[in-house]
């Protein structure tokens, strides 16, 4: 191993892993403009029903649980890693649920969601999963190389 590897792999005992961090952050960004897209709209009572509610609930809990993997990655935990990729897998189904059902339900002749704003809300829970598998590749990475140099300086 060469001395600039060792050196950058002992200086992340004393640095926080903040590409990931901000890689979570970047997801709460991209989930809160498809909040916004979606709760804006108000289109006949078709926001008034128990999926929305379910919906917003989740929404509560992936904010609260990706601020929560953005604080756990940064001190290189790998648990976190795991968690941001279930809560990526969490955004690309949520695909699915309720922005395709609003695009194929019409009120009026109309559909809730035209196709603007459906490609505008995937582009977004795209966007978010693609931080959040991101960051806990990159903290994967990380937390291994640095478990792999902590192991070698005990031998």
């Amino acid at each position: 191993m060469t001395e600039d590897r060792t050196t950058q792999l002992d200086r992340m005992r004393f640095t926080k892993n903040t590409a990931s961090s901000r890689l979570a952050l970047l997801a709460i960004v991209f989930d809160v403009l498809f909040f916004i897209s979606i709760y804006k709209s108000d289109v006949g009572t078709y926001y008034y029903t128990a999926l929305i509610g379910a919906s917003i609930i989740y929404n509560l809990v992936f904010l609260l649980a990706t601020f929560l993997c953005s604080e756990g990655v940064k001190s290189y935990q790998v648990s976190y890693s795991w968690a941001m990729i279930i809560l990526g897998l969490g955004q690309i189904v949520r695909i699915f649920i309720l922005p395709a059902d609003a695009h194929r339900t019409l009120v009026s002749n109309a559909p809730v969601m035209g196709d603007a704003q459906f490609i505008r809300v995937i582009i977004y829970l795209v966007l978010s999963a693609a931080a959040l598998f991101a960051g806990a590749v990159i903290n994967l990475q990380k937390s291994r190389a640095l478990s792999a140099h902590l192991a070698s300086m005990q031998a």
